[in-house]
Order: C-alpha cells, then structure tokens, then sequence
C-alpha cells in the first residue's frame, strides 16, 4: 500500500476532519482513506465494473467527437521486400 503525506492542512479543515472521524467512529486516518476511495470511486475516472482502461478513455472523450482515419490497403511482406529491393537497386 501507499503512503500519501499532507502539509499545510487548513486548523480549521483538520478540527472538522477529526469531528468527522469521531462521528464515524473512525481515526482521522481512516477517514481520509474513506472519503479518498468514495471520491474516486465516483468521480468522472472512476471506471465502470466491466469496464477496461480503452472504454473508459473512448466513454470519456466520446462526446467530443471522432475522428475517422483511412486504413491503407495491406500488402503481403513479399511484396513490400520485392519493392524494397527494387527501390535499393534504383539507388546504387
């Protein structure tokens, strides 16, 4: 596990954070590792259960808009090497 470390933490913020942890019936450390893993779990990142890492990337930017791109024929490595050599001989 990770160890994160927060400075400069706002008295005021710190007071209500143990209030909070109190309430809970939790230490102020355990609060913050719960209000961390609620807040990524539904912010815009958080993924979907049967979700990878593409779908969430293409759900993400999808109202944006696409972008269609030409896929060029294929041609076998034979021809491609044929070519190649073709394209040295030409240069010497």
């Amino acid at each position: 596990m990770a160890t994160l470390t927060i400075r400069n933490v706002d008295e005021t913020v710190k007071r209500r954070l143990q209030v909070r942890a109190a309430l809970n019936g939790r230490s102020m450390e355990a609060e913050l590792r719960e209000m961390a893993s609620g807040l990524v779990e539904i912010g815009p990142f958080a993924l979907l259960p049967e979700e990878d890492l593409g779908s969430a990337i293409h759900r993400r930017f999808a109202a944006l808009g696409g972008v269609e791109l030409e896929i060029p024929p294929r041609q076998s490595s034979t021809h491609l090497e044929t070519e190649g050599r073709k394209r040295d001989a030409a240069e010497k």
